[in-house]
Protein backbone atom coordinates (compact mmCIF):
# COMPACT_ATOMS: atom_id res chain seq x y z
CA UNK A 1 0.00 0.00 0.00
CA UNK A 2 1.29 3.01 -0.77
CA UNK A 3 2.08 6.18 1.22
CA UNK A 4 1.39 10.01 0.31
CA UNK A 5 2.84 12.64 1.76
CA UNK A 6 0.77 14.13 4.39
CA UNK A 7 1.05 18.23 3.42
CA UNK A 8 -0.96 17.14 0.20
CA UNK A 9 -4.81 17.93 0.91
CA UNK A 10 -6.41 14.63 1.15
CA UNK A 11 -8.65 13.78 -1.78
CA UNK A 12 -11.96 14.44 -2.84
CA UNK A 13 -13.29 14.38 0.08
CA UNK A 14 -13.40 18.31 1.18
CA UNK A 15 -11.11 18.01 3.93
CA UNK A 16 -8.18 20.40 4.97
CA UNK A 17 -4.84 18.64 4.61
CA UNK A 18 -2.84 17.70 7.44
CA UNK A 19 -0.76 20.18 7.57
CA UNK A 20 -3.69 22.64 5.58
CA UNK A 21 -5.41 25.40 7.01
CA UNK A 22 -9.42 24.57 7.64
CA UNK A 23 -11.35 25.80 4.07
CA UNK A 24 -12.86 28.91 4.02
CA UNK A 25 -16.50 27.38 4.05
CA UNK A 26 -19.41 27.95 6.37
CA UNK A 27 -19.42 26.01 9.11
CA UNK A 28 -22.86 24.39 9.60
CA UNK A 29 -24.97 25.30 12.52
CA UNK A 30 -24.52 23.52 15.82
CA UNK A 31 -26.67 20.29 15.96
CA UNK A 32 -29.09 20.86 18.58
CA UNK A 33 -28.26 18.16 21.50
CA UNK A 34 -31.68 17.79 23.16
CA UNK A 35 -33.91 14.37 24.76
CA UNK A 36 -32.76 12.26 21.55
CA UNK A 37 -29.23 12.74 21.59
CA UNK A 38 -29.09 12.41 25.23
CA UNK A 39 -31.08 9.17 25.00
CA UNK A 40 -29.20 7.23 22.09
CA UNK A 41 -25.78 7.77 24.30
CA UNK A 42 -27.72 6.26 27.28
CA UNK A 43 -28.63 3.40 25.15
CA UNK A 44 -25.15 3.30 23.77
CA UNK A 45 -23.71 3.65 27.66
CA UNK A 46 -26.64 -0.02 28.36
CA UNK A 47 -24.83 -1.59 25.11
CA UNK A 48 -21.60 -1.38 26.26
CA UNK A 49 -22.18 -2.04 29.69
CA UNK A 50 -22.92 -5.50 28.12
CA UNK A 51 -19.37 -6.32 27.00
CA UNK A 52 -17.50 -4.40 30.14
CA UNK A 53 -19.41 -7.32 32.56
CA UNK A 54 -18.80 -10.51 30.12
CA UNK A 55 -14.87 -9.71 30.08
CA UNK A 56 -14.11 -9.30 33.91
CA UNK A 57 -17.09 -11.24 35.45
CA UNK A 58 -16.36 -15.07 32.98
CA UNK A 59 -12.56 -14.77 33.91
CA UNK A 60 -13.27 -14.56 37.32
CA UNK A 61 -15.72 -17.48 37.15
CA UNK A 62 -13.52 -19.77 34.22
CA UNK A 63 -12.11 -22.27 37.11
CA UNK A 64 -15.58 -23.15 38.60
CA UNK A 65 -17.23 -23.43 35.01
CA UNK A 66 -14.35 -26.03 33.72
CA UNK A 67 -13.91 -28.32 36.65
CA UNK A 68 -17.98 -28.26 36.87
CA UNK A 69 -18.38 -29.07 32.96
CA UNK A 70 -15.18 -31.22 33.16
CA UNK A 71 -13.75 -29.24 29.96
CA UNK A 72 -10.09 -30.70 30.63
CA UNK A 73 -7.55 -29.35 27.66
CA UNK A 74 -10.44 -27.50 25.31
CA UNK A 75 -10.62 -24.93 28.42
CA UNK A 76 -8.59 -22.52 26.22
CA UNK A 77 -11.29 -22.31 23.53
CA UNK A 78 -13.76 -21.00 25.98
CA UNK A 79 -11.48 -17.40 25.13
CA UNK A 80 -10.14 -18.16 21.83
CA UNK A 81 -13.54 -19.01 20.23
CA UNK A 82 -14.76 -15.45 22.08
CA UNK A 83 -11.81 -13.68 20.40
CA UNK A 84 -11.94 -15.77 16.88
CA UNK A 85 -15.19 -14.51 16.17
CA UNK A 86 -15.29 -11.42 17.57
CA UNK A 87 -12.03 -10.27 15.61
CA UNK A 88 -13.31 -11.94 12.53
CA UNK A 89 -16.56 -9.85 12.25
CA UNK A 90 -15.49 -7.09 12.75
CA UNK A 91 -14.81 -5.81 9.04
CA UNK A 92 -17.89 -7.24 8.05
CA UNK A 93 -20.32 -5.54 10.61
CA UNK A 94 -18.80 -2.35 9.40
CA UNK A 95 -19.63 -2.52 5.72
CA UNK A 96 -22.98 -3.76 7.18
CA UNK A 97 -23.34 -0.30 9.14
CA UNK A 98 -22.77 1.62 5.27
CA UNK A 99 -24.93 -0.61 3.73
CA UNK A 100 -28.21 -1.02 5.73
CA UNK A 101 -27.45 1.75 8.65
CA UNK A 102 -26.70 1.64 12.02
CA UNK A 103 -30.18 0.60 13.69
CA UNK A 104 -31.13 -2.29 12.73
CA UNK A 105 -27.43 -3.99 13.06
CA UNK A 106 -27.19 -2.45 15.98
CA UNK A 107 -30.38 -4.43 17.57
CA UNK A 108 -29.09 -7.36 15.79
CA UNK A 109 -25.45 -7.51 17.06
CA UNK A 110 -27.16 -7.19 20.79
CA UNK A 111 -29.65 -9.77 20.28
CA UNK A 112 -26.92 -12.47 18.84
CA UNK A 113 -24.92 -11.71 22.03
CA UNK A 114 -27.67 -12.01 24.16
CA UNK A 115 -28.28 -14.84 22.21
CA UNK A 116 -24.92 -16.14 22.99
CA UNK A 117 -25.38 -15.17 26.59
CA UNK A 118 -28.57 -17.75 26.81
CA UNK A 119 -26.83 -20.96 25.14
CA UNK A 120 -23.52 -20.10 27.37
CA UNK A 121 -25.88 -20.56 30.45
CA UNK A 122 -27.75 -23.81 28.91
CA UNK A 123 -24.18 -25.27 28.33
CA UNK A 124 -24.83 -29.25 29.21
CA UNK A 125 -20.87 -29.87 28.19
CA UNK A 126 -17.73 -27.91 26.83
CA UNK A 127 -19.04 -27.64 23.03
CA UNK A 128 -22.37 -26.09 23.33
CA UNK A 129 -20.28 -23.85 25.62
CA UNK A 130 -17.83 -23.11 23.51
CA UNK A 131 -20.72 -22.79 20.65
CA UNK A 132 -21.97 -20.23 22.93
CA UNK A 133 -19.09 -18.22 23.65
CA UNK A 134 -18.19 -18.13 19.86
CA UNK A 135 -21.81 -16.41 19.15
CA UNK A 136 -21.34 -13.91 22.02
CA UNK A 137 -17.89 -13.46 20.19
CA UNK A 138 -19.88 -12.38 17.35
CA UNK A 139 -21.94 -9.97 19.39
CA UNK A 140 -19.41 -8.57 21.66
CA UNK A 141 -17.01 -7.86 18.53
CA UNK A 142 -19.95 -6.07 17.05
CA UNK A 143 -20.93 -3.86 20.28
CA UNK A 144 -17.31 -2.84 20.51
CA UNK A 145 -17.50 -1.30 16.94
CA UNK A 146 -20.47 -0.05 16.48
CA UNK A 147 -20.74 2.14 19.59
CA UNK A 148 -17.74 3.93 18.11
CA UNK A 149 -19.33 4.48 15.11
CA UNK A 150 -22.37 6.00 16.22
CA UNK A 151 -20.64 8.33 18.61
CA UNK A 152 -18.96 9.10 15.49
CA UNK A 153 -22.08 9.63 13.43
CA UNK A 154 -23.07 11.82 16.39
CA UNK A 155 -20.43 14.88 17.05
CA UNK A 156 -17.39 15.90 15.37
CA UNK A 157 -14.18 14.07 15.74
CA UNK A 158 -12.81 16.72 18.29
CA UNK A 159 -15.69 16.30 20.73
CA UNK A 160 -16.37 12.58 20.86
CA UNK A 161 -13.64 12.53 23.34
CA UNK A 162 -16.20 14.26 25.93
CA UNK A 163 -19.04 11.80 24.87
CA UNK A 164 -16.47 8.63 24.40
CA UNK A 165 -16.12 9.46 28.48
CA UNK A 166 -19.51 9.21 29.12
CA UNK A 167 -19.72 5.55 28.18
CA UNK A 168 -16.26 4.91 29.33
CA UNK A 169 -17.37 5.65 32.76
CA UNK A 170 -20.33 3.47 32.61
CA UNK A 171 -18.09 0.65 31.09
CA UNK A 172 -15.37 1.52 34.63
CA UNK A 173 -17.95 1.12 36.44
CA UNK A 174 -19.22 -2.65 34.97
CA UNK A 175 -15.31 -3.83 34.72
CA UNK A 176 -14.92 -2.70 38.14
CA UNK A 177 -17.80 -4.86 39.60
CA UNK A 178 -17.24 -7.67 37.08
CA UNK A 179 -14.92 -9.62 39.51
CA UNK A 180 -17.08 -8.93 42.54
CA UNK A 181 -20.26 -9.74 40.64
CA UNK A 182 -18.59 -13.12 39.61
CA UNK A 183 -17.52 -14.31 42.93
CA UNK A 184 -20.99 -13.56 44.34
CA UNK A 185 -22.33 -15.44 41.56
CA UNK A 186 -20.31 -18.46 41.82
CA UNK A 187 -20.51 -18.30 45.60
CA UNK A 188 -24.34 -17.84 46.14
CA UNK A 189 -25.55 -19.73 43.01
CA UNK A 190 -24.28 -21.36 39.96
CA UNK A 191 -22.03 -20.05 37.48
CA UNK A 192 -24.76 -20.35 35.34
CA UNK A 193 -25.86 -16.69 35.76
CA UNK A 194 -22.61 -15.40 35.06
CA UNK A 195 -24.22 -15.67 31.44
CA UNK A 196 -27.77 -15.61 32.46
CA UNK A 197 -27.13 -11.94 34.18
CA UNK A 198 -26.71 -10.76 30.16
CA UNK A 199 -30.28 -11.49 29.21
CA UNK A 200 -31.71 -8.83 30.87
CA UNK A 201 -29.63 -6.20 30.18
CA UNK A 202 -29.32 -7.07 26.65
CA UNK A 203 -33.16 -7.14 26.56
CA UNK A 204 -33.14 -3.84 27.96
CA UNK A 205 -30.80 -2.42 25.40
CA UNK A 206 -32.55 -4.05 23.11
CA UNK A 207 -35.56 -2.10 24.09
CA UNK A 208 -33.91 1.35 24.33
CA UNK A 209 -32.55 0.81 20.44
CA UNK A 210 -35.65 0.07 19.13
CA UNK A 211 -37.24 3.20 20.70
CA UNK A 212 -34.29 6.02 20.81
CA UNK A 213 -31.82 4.99 18.05
CA UNK A 214 -33.13 6.47 14.94
CA UNK A 215 -30.39 7.46 12.36
CA UNK A 216 -30.08 8.09 8.44
CA UNK A 217 -29.29 5.34 5.98
CA UNK A 218 -29.60 4.89 2.60
CA UNK A 219 -33.05 4.37 1.15
CA UNK A 220 -33.09 5.14 -2.25
CA UNK A 221 -31.58 1.25 -3.31
CA UNK A 222 -33.32 -2.29 -2.72
CA UNK A 223 -32.52 -4.60 -0.87
CA UNK A 224 -31.19 -6.68 -3.72
CA UNK A 225 -29.17 -3.82 -4.52
CA UNK A 226 -27.28 -3.59 -1.14
CA UNK A 227 -26.74 -7.35 -0.69
CA UNK A 228 -24.81 -6.90 -4.13
CA UNK A 229 -22.35 -4.40 -1.90
CA UNK A 230 -21.06 -6.92 0.57
CA UNK A 231 -17.97 -7.97 -0.33
CA UNK A 232 -17.95 -11.49 0.00
CA UNK A 233 -14.70 -13.20 -1.07
CA UNK A 234 -12.37 -10.11 0.88
CA UNK A 235 -14.69 -11.20 4.34
CA UNK A 236 -14.08 -14.84 3.57
CA UNK A 237 -10.59 -14.84 2.99
CA UNK A 238 -9.92 -12.69 6.28
CA UNK A 239 -12.49 -14.90 8.19
CA UNK A 240 -10.32 -17.77 6.79
CA UNK A 241 -7.22 -16.65 7.71
CA UNK A 242 -8.18 -15.17 11.51
CA UNK A 243 -9.02 -18.77 12.13
CA UNK A 244 -5.97 -19.95 10.67
CA UNK A 245 -3.53 -18.07 12.33
CA UNK A 246 -5.37 -18.79 16.08
CA UNK A 247 -5.78 -22.24 15.95
CA UNK A 248 -2.22 -21.84 15.17
CA UNK A 249 -1.02 -19.92 18.53
CA UNK A 250 -3.94 -21.86 20.68
CA UNK A 251 -1.82 -25.00 20.46
CA UNK A 252 1.35 -24.04 19.30
CA UNK A 253 4.09 -24.96 22.39
CA UNK A 254 1.07 -26.57 24.44
CA UNK A 255 -0.59 -29.25 22.56
CA UNK A 256 1.82 -29.26 19.36
CA UNK A 257 5.77 -27.63 19.38
CA UNK A 258 5.81 -24.62 17.58
CA UNK A 259 7.90 -26.90 14.53
CA UNK A 260 5.46 -29.29 14.33
CA UNK A 261 3.49 -29.40 10.75
CA UNK A 262 0.06 -29.08 12.70
CA UNK A 263 1.57 -25.77 13.52
CA UNK A 264 3.12 -24.43 10.91
CA UNK A 265 1.10 -25.18 8.00
CA UNK A 266 -2.39 -23.30 9.71
CA UNK A 267 0.08 -20.43 11.03
CA UNK A 268 1.82 -19.78 7.09
CA UNK A 269 -1.57 -20.58 5.54
CA UNK A 270 -2.76 -17.69 8.31
CA UNK A 271 -0.70 -15.06 7.22
CA UNK A 272 -0.46 -15.87 3.59
CA UNK A 273 -4.17 -15.48 3.59
CA UNK A 274 -4.05 -11.90 4.99
CA UNK A 275 -1.37 -10.98 2.41
CA UNK A 276 -3.87 -11.88 -0.04
CA UNK A 277 -6.41 -10.39 1.24
CA UNK A 278 -4.84 -7.03 0.92
CA UNK A 279 -4.01 -7.71 -2.34
CA UNK A 280 -7.16 -8.31 -3.68
CA UNK A 281 -8.45 -5.22 -1.86
CA UNK A 282 -6.87 -3.12 -4.04
CA UNK A 283 -7.47 -5.08 -7.17
CA UNK A 284 -10.32 -4.44 -10.04
CA UNK A 285 -12.23 -7.74 -8.95
CA UNK A 286 -12.79 -5.85 -5.70
CA UNK A 287 -15.81 -3.33 -6.60
CA UNK A 288 -16.38 -2.22 -2.87
CA UNK A 289 -13.62 -3.67 -0.18
CA UNK A 290 -14.47 -4.20 3.08
CA UNK A 291 -11.43 -2.65 4.00
CA UNK A 292 -10.40 0.52 1.73
CA UNK A 293 -6.97 0.87 1.09
CA UNK A 294 -7.52 4.33 0.93
CA UNK A 295 -7.34 3.90 4.54
CA UNK A 296 -3.37 3.64 4.95
CA UNK A 297 -3.00 5.94 2.04
CA UNK A 298 -1.36 8.56 4.35
CA UNK A 299 1.47 8.20 7.33
CA UNK A 300 -0.47 8.98 10.62
CA UNK A 301 -3.53 6.26 9.94
CA UNK A 302 -0.83 3.59 9.17
CA UNK A 303 1.35 4.40 12.13
CA UNK A 304 -1.70 4.32 14.35
CA UNK A 305 -2.73 1.43 13.06
CA UNK A 306 0.44 -0.27 13.74
CA UNK A 307 0.52 0.82 17.10
CA UNK A 308 -3.22 -0.22 17.86
CA UNK A 309 -1.83 -3.96 17.49
CA UNK A 310 1.62 -3.41 19.48
CA UNK A 311 -0.95 -1.52 22.13
CA UNK A 312 -3.24 -4.28 22.06
CA UNK A 313 -0.69 -7.18 22.35
CA UNK A 314 0.83 -4.94 25.39
CA UNK A 315 -2.48 -4.83 27.11
CA UNK A 316 -3.23 -8.85 27.22
CA UNK A 317 0.23 -9.14 27.97
CA UNK A 318 -0.51 -7.92 31.32
CA UNK A 319 -3.81 -8.98 31.57
CA UNK A 320 -3.16 -12.81 30.92
CA UNK A 321 0.51 -12.68 32.93
CA UNK A 322 0.10 -10.79 36.23
CA UNK A 323 -2.43 -13.28 37.49
CA UNK A 324 0.13 -15.88 36.90
CA UNK A 325 2.63 -13.88 39.23
CA UNK A 326 -0.17 -13.49 41.83
CA UNK A 327 -1.44 -17.22 41.65
CA UNK A 328 2.17 -19.21 41.28
CA UNK A 329 4.00 -17.13 43.01
CA UNK A 330 2.45 -15.51 45.67
CA UNK A 331 -0.15 -18.05 46.30
CA UNK A 332 -3.89 -16.00 45.87
CA UNK A 333 -6.66 -17.74 45.52
CA UNK A 334 -8.26 -16.46 41.58
CA UNK A 335 -10.52 -14.07 43.59
CA UNK A 336 -7.96 -12.86 45.68
CA UNK A 337 -6.04 -12.74 42.62
CA UNK A 338 -8.78 -10.69 41.01
CA UNK A 339 -9.23 -8.45 43.80
CA UNK A 340 -5.01 -7.59 43.06
CA UNK A 341 -5.74 -6.53 39.91
CA UNK A 342 -7.84 -3.47 40.64
CA UNK A 343 -5.19 -0.91 40.56
CA UNK A 344 -5.26 -2.19 36.62
CA UNK A 345 -9.05 -1.53 36.38
CA UNK A 346 -8.95 1.26 39.02
CA UNK A 347 -6.70 3.62 37.08
CA UNK A 348 -6.50 2.53 33.52
CA UNK A 349 -10.02 3.30 32.61
CA UNK A 350 -10.54 6.16 34.65
CA UNK A 351 -7.35 7.73 33.04
CA UNK A 352 -8.62 6.79 29.54
CA UNK A 353 -11.57 9.08 30.47
CA UNK A 354 -9.04 11.71 31.57
CA UNK A 355 -7.08 11.59 28.42
CA UNK A 356 -10.22 11.73 26.18
CA UNK A 357 -11.02 14.62 28.25
CA UNK A 358 -7.56 16.15 27.29
CA UNK A 359 -7.96 15.44 23.65
CA UNK A 360 -11.29 16.85 23.22
CA UNK A 361 -9.99 20.27 24.97
CA UNK A 362 -6.22 20.87 23.10
CA UNK A 363 -6.96 17.93 19.76
CA UNK A 364 -3.45 17.20 20.14
CA UNK A 365 -3.01 13.13 20.17
CA UNK A 366 1.02 12.52 19.77
CA UNK A 367 1.72 13.84 23.15
CA UNK A 368 -0.41 11.56 24.87
CA UNK A 369 0.39 8.53 22.59
CA UNK A 370 4.69 9.23 23.42
CA UNK A 371 4.05 9.77 27.20
CA UNK A 372 1.68 7.26 27.70
CA UNK A 373 4.00 4.64 25.76
CA UNK A 374 6.86 5.67 27.60
CA UNK A 375 4.97 5.36 30.95
CA UNK A 376 3.72 2.66 29.47
CA UNK A 377 7.58 0.71 29.03
CA UNK A 378 8.41 1.77 32.32
CA UNK A 379 5.41 -0.10 34.05
CA UNK A 380 6.52 -3.14 32.12
CA UNK A 381 9.76 -3.14 32.59
CA UNK A 382 9.38 -2.73 36.84
CA UNK A 383 7.69 -6.17 36.63
CA UNK A 384 10.29 -8.41 35.58
CA UNK A 385 11.55 -7.06 39.28
CA UNK A 386 8.50 -8.86 41.24
CA UNK A 387 9.08 -12.35 42.96
CA UNK A 388 8.04 -14.27 45.90
CA UNK A 389 9.43 -11.60 47.89
CA UNK A 390 8.09 -8.52 46.47
CA UNK A 391 6.30 -6.16 49.19
CA UNK A 392 2.24 -5.28 48.08
CA UNK A 393 3.33 -1.73 47.71
CA UNK A 394 5.81 -2.59 45.19
CA UNK A 395 3.09 -4.51 43.28
CA UNK A 396 0.28 -2.31 43.59
CA UNK A 397 3.08 1.11 42.40
CA UNK A 398 3.87 -0.95 39.54
CA UNK A 399 0.82 -1.95 38.01
CA UNK A 400 -0.39 1.57 38.83
CA UNK A 401 2.43 3.19 36.65
CA UNK A 402 1.72 0.84 33.85
CA UNK A 403 -2.36 1.34 34.11
CA UNK A 404 -1.36 5.47 33.88
CA UNK A 405 0.80 4.78 30.67
CA UNK A 406 -2.04 2.13 28.94
CA UNK A 407 -4.76 4.75 30.07
CA UNK A 408 -3.40 7.25 27.93
CA UNK A 409 -3.60 5.48 24.33
CA UNK A 410 -6.31 3.05 25.57
CA UNK A 411 -8.68 5.78 23.56
CA UNK A 412 -6.84 8.28 21.51
CA UNK A 413 -5.92 5.73 19.24
CA UNK A 414 -8.78 5.74 17.04
CA UNK A 415 -9.79 9.60 16.64
CA UNK A 416 -5.68 9.95 15.81
CA UNK A 417 -6.51 6.50 13.28
CA UNK A 418 -9.91 9.11 11.98
CA UNK A 419 -8.37 12.32 11.64
CA UNK A 420 -6.69 12.03 7.96
CA UNK A 421 -9.66 9.85 6.86
CA UNK A 422 -12.61 11.27 5.43
CA UNK A 423 -16.11 11.66 7.04
CA UNK A 424 -17.71 8.98 4.68
CA UNK A 425 -15.28 6.75 6.02
CA UNK A 426 -15.85 6.51 9.17
CA UNK A 427 -17.18 2.97 9.82
CA UNK A 428 -14.87 0.92 7.57
CA UNK A 429 -11.99 2.94 9.87
CA UNK A 430 -13.55 2.40 13.37
CA UNK A 431 -14.07 -1.64 12.14
CA UNK A 432 -10.66 -2.24 10.71
CA UNK A 433 -8.99 -0.36 13.75
CA UNK A 434 -11.38 -2.95 16.08
CA UNK A 435 -10.05 -5.44 13.72
CA UNK A 436 -6.59 -4.66 14.26
CA UNK A 437 -7.41 -4.66 18.07
CA UNK A 438 -9.18 -7.95 18.51
CA UNK A 439 -6.37 -9.68 16.21
CA UNK A 440 -3.84 -8.18 18.81
CA UNK A 441 -5.67 -9.40 21.81
CA UNK A 442 -4.65 -13.12 19.93
CA UNK A 443 -1.18 -12.46 20.00
CA UNK A 444 -1.14 -10.57 23.34
CA UNK A 445 -1.98 -14.17 24.52
CA UNK A 446 0.22 -16.41 22.19
CA UNK A 447 3.34 -14.58 22.40
CA UNK A 448 4.30 -14.19 26.11
CA UNK A 449 2.97 -17.69 26.46
CA UNK A 450 5.41 -19.12 23.61
CA UNK A 451 8.33 -16.77 26.09
CA UNK A 452 7.41 -17.88 29.05
CA UNK A 453 6.70 -21.72 27.71
CA UNK A 454 10.31 -22.09 26.39
CA UNK A 455 12.11 -20.44 29.38
CA UNK A 456 10.11 -22.95 31.95
CA UNK A 457 11.77 -25.62 29.74
CA UNK A 458 14.85 -24.12 30.06
CA UNK A 459 14.47 -23.55 34.18
CA UNK A 460 12.64 -27.22 34.84
CA UNK A 461 15.91 -29.28 35.67
CA UNK A 462 15.60 -27.52 38.63
CA UNK A 463 12.76 -29.18 39.59
CA UNK A 464 13.70 -32.17 41.56
CA UNK A 465 10.29 -34.26 41.33
CA UNK A 466 10.34 -35.94 37.85
CA UNK A 467 6.96 -36.21 37.83
CA UNK A 468 6.34 -32.45 38.66
CA UNK A 469 8.73 -31.55 36.06
CA UNK A 470 7.27 -33.64 33.27
CA UNK A 471 3.86 -32.40 34.14
CA UNK A 472 4.66 -28.62 34.31
CA UNK A 473 7.11 -28.79 31.13
CA UNK A 474 6.46 -28.55 27.01
CA UNK A 475 3.53 -25.88 27.33
CA UNK A 476 1.33 -26.84 30.89
CA UNK A 477 3.12 -24.43 33.14
CA UNK A 478 0.27 -21.83 32.42
CA UNK A 479 -2.68 -23.86 33.24
CA UNK A 480 -1.23 -25.17 36.39
CA UNK A 481 -0.28 -21.71 37.51
CA UNK A 482 -2.68 -21.44 40.73
CA UNK A 483 -2.54 -21.71 44.26
CA UNK A 484 -4.10 -24.70 44.17
CA UNK A 485 -1.86 -27.25 42.28
CA UNK A 486 0.86 -24.77 44.24
CA UNK A 487 -0.26 -26.09 47.35
CA UNK A 488 -0.24 -29.21 46.70
CA UNK A 489 3.29 -29.62 46.15
CA UNK A 490 5.40 -29.96 49.56
CA UNK A 491 9.22 -28.29 50.11
CA UNK A 492 11.13 -28.29 48.79
CA UNK A 493 9.69 -29.34 45.33
CA UNK A 494 7.39 -26.26 46.07
CA UNK A 495 9.51 -23.71 46.28
CA UNK A 496 11.76 -24.90 43.06
CA UNK A 497 8.66 -25.14 41.31
CA UNK A 498 7.80 -21.31 42.96
CA UNK A 499 11.38 -20.24 41.48
CA UNK A 500 11.05 -21.58 38.49
CA UNK A 501 7.72 -19.60 37.54
CA UNK A 502 9.25 -16.38 38.87
CA UNK A 503 12.29 -16.86 36.92
CA UNK A 504 10.39 -17.57 33.79
CA UNK A 505 7.95 -14.66 34.13
CA UNK A 506 11.13 -12.18 33.88
CA UNK A 507 11.77 -12.70 30.49
CA UNK A 508 8.19 -12.12 29.62
CA UNK A 509 8.42 -9.04 31.42
CA UNK A 510 11.51 -7.92 29.42
CA UNK A 511 10.59 -8.87 25.96
CA UNK A 512 7.38 -6.52 26.26
CA UNK A 513 10.29 -3.27 26.64
CA UNK A 514 11.09 -4.31 22.89
CA UNK A 515 7.44 -4.03 21.68
CA UNK A 516 7.06 -0.46 23.87
CA UNK A 517 10.30 0.63 22.76
CA UNK A 518 8.68 -0.10 18.87
CA UNK A 519 5.58 1.53 19.83
CA UNK A 520 7.36 4.79 20.90
CA UNK A 521 9.31 5.05 17.90
CA UNK A 522 6.54 4.50 15.57
CA UNK A 523 4.98 7.87 17.50
CA UNK A 524 7.64 9.91 16.05
CA UNK A 525 6.20 9.47 12.62
CA UNK A 526 2.87 10.52 13.26
CA UNK A 527 1.37 14.11 12.72
CA UNK A 528 -0.73 16.37 14.42
CA UNK A 529 -4.06 16.23 12.28
CA UNK A 530 -6.29 19.12 13.29
CA UNK A 531 -8.88 17.32 14.56
CA UNK A 532 -12.41 18.33 12.67
CA UNK A 533 -14.87 20.72 14.58
CA UNK A 534 -17.56 20.52 12.07
CA UNK A 535 -19.56 17.01 11.24
CA UNK A 536 -20.44 16.05 7.65
CA UNK A 537 -22.37 12.37 7.99
CA UNK A 538 -25.04 10.64 5.83
CA UNK A 539 -25.88 8.35 8.89
CA UNK A 540 -26.66 10.76 11.47
CA UNK A 541 -29.61 11.68 13.94
CA UNK A 542 -33.17 12.24 11.97
CA UNK A 543 -35.50 14.91 13.17
CA UNK A 544 -39.18 13.71 14.75
CA UNK A 545 -40.65 14.18 11.69
CA UNK A 546 -38.47 11.79 9.67
CA UNK A 547 -38.77 9.47 12.66
CA UNK A 548 -42.98 9.65 12.42
CA UNK A 549 -42.50 9.61 8.32
CA UNK A 550 -40.58 6.28 8.72
CA UNK A 551 -43.55 5.01 11.32
CA UNK A 552 -46.03 5.75 8.92
CA UNK A 553 -47.29 8.41 10.94
CA UNK A 554 -47.79 11.63 8.73
CA UNK A 555 -48.52 11.78 5.19
CA UNK A 556 -46.05 10.67 2.62
CA UNK A 557 -46.44 14.62 0.90
CA UNK A 558 -44.41 15.69 4.65
CA UNK A 559 -41.90 12.72 4.06
CA UNK A 560 -39.68 15.56 1.63
CA UNK A 561 -40.01 18.11 4.40
CA UNK A 562 -38.95 15.83 6.82
CA UNK A 563 -35.83 14.97 4.65
CA UNK A 564 -35.22 18.68 3.93
CA UNK A 565 -35.08 19.20 7.82
CA UNK A 566 -32.82 16.69 8.69
CA UNK A 567 -30.41 17.62 5.64
CA UNK A 568 -30.33 21.01 6.67
CA UNK A 569 -28.67 19.81 9.81
CA UNK A 570 -25.31 19.52 7.67
CA UNK A 571 -25.62 23.02 6.13
CA UNK A 572 -24.25 22.24 3.28
CA UNK A 573 -26.54 24.33 0.74
CA UNK A 574 -28.32 27.29 1.17
CA UNK A 575 -32.04 27.05 2.80
CA UNK A 576 -33.67 28.62 -0.62
CA UNK A 577 -32.27 25.29 -2.37
CA UNK A 578 -33.23 22.80 0.11
CA UNK A 579 -36.59 22.36 -0.51
CA UNK A 580 -35.50 21.73 -4.38
CA UNK A 581 -32.82 19.09 -3.60
CA UNK A 582 -35.34 17.28 -1.45
CA UNK A 583 -37.91 16.93 -4.31
CA UNK A 584 -35.29 16.06 -7.27
CA UNK A 585 -32.57 14.19 -5.75
CA UNK A 586 -33.75 11.13 -4.84
CA UNK A 587 -30.20 9.79 -3.49
CA UNK A 588 -31.30 11.79 -0.17
CA UNK A 589 -31.69 9.29 2.54
CA UNK A 590 -33.71 8.56 5.46
CA UNK A 591 -33.66 6.73 9.14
Amino acid sequence: MGVETESEPREENGLRGEEGSEEAIAKPPPMKRGFQFWTIIFTLCVTGLLGALENTVVATSMPTIVKDLNIGDNYVWITNAFFLTSAAVQPLFGQLANVFGRRWLTMFIVAVFTLGSGICGGANGANMLIIGRAVQGIGSGGINMIVDVIVSDLVPLRERGNFIAIVLTVYSIGSSMGPFVGGIIVQRTTWRWVFYINLPVGGFSLVLLFLFLHTNYERNTTFAQKVKRIDYIGNMIIMGATAAVLCALTYGGSRYAWSSWRIIVPLVLGLAGMVIFMIFEQSRFCREPVVPPRLFKNRTSLVVFINTYLFTVLLYWVLFFIPVYFQAILGSSPARAGVQMLPITLVAIPGAVIAVIILSKFGKYKALHMVGFIILTLGMGLFAYLDRYSSDAEWIIFQIIAALGSGMVLNTLLPAFQAPLAESDQAAATATWAFMRSFGNIWGVAIPASIFNNQFNKYAHRISDVSVRQLLSNGHAYEHASDTFIDSLNDPVKSEVIGVFSDSLKLVWLVSIAFCGLACILVIFEKEVPLRKELDTDYGMVGEDAIQAEKGDIPDAEKARADTSDTSQKGDIPDAEKARADTSDTSQRLG
